[in-house]
């Protein structure tokens, strides 16, 4: 009957082992998440609504352009370097000189 134990561990171990992986991820997702939450509330705080609506439009067509733009908004807050909240006007000058320094140019030689 000691085969029977040696499987009978074995299914404990792998059900240990799995659970102890779901735990993981569940803690791993609810840090991911508390995160976000506190990344939207910064956000709250720094930006006019005009402001977080045309980020919001910003993160539907350019993902990228708006993981960007957040990180440096809340770089900013965060250093004490924002004065008073982050207009529409202001963030529009933002992308346009973010879109400058990452535009590309290309230049055609002929021989």
């Amino acid at each position: 009957m000691s085969g029977m134990e040696d499987i009978e561990e074995i299914r404990q171990k792998k059900l240990a082992e799995l659970q102890r992986r779901l735990e993981e991820e569940r803690s791993k997702q609810t840090a991911e998440e508390s995160a976000q939450i506190q990344k939207q509330l910064i956000l709250r705080s720094i930006l006019t609504p005009e402001a977080r609506s045309r980020l919001t439009n910003l993160r539907l067509s350019r993902p990228e352009y708006a993981s960007t733009i957040e990180a440096q908004l809340i770089a900013l807050a965060q250093s004490g370097k924002l004065a008073g909240k982050v207009t529409d006007a202001q963030l529009k000058e933002i992308l346009r000189k973010l879109a400058q320094s990452r535009s590309r140019t290309t230049t055609i030689r002929r021989l």
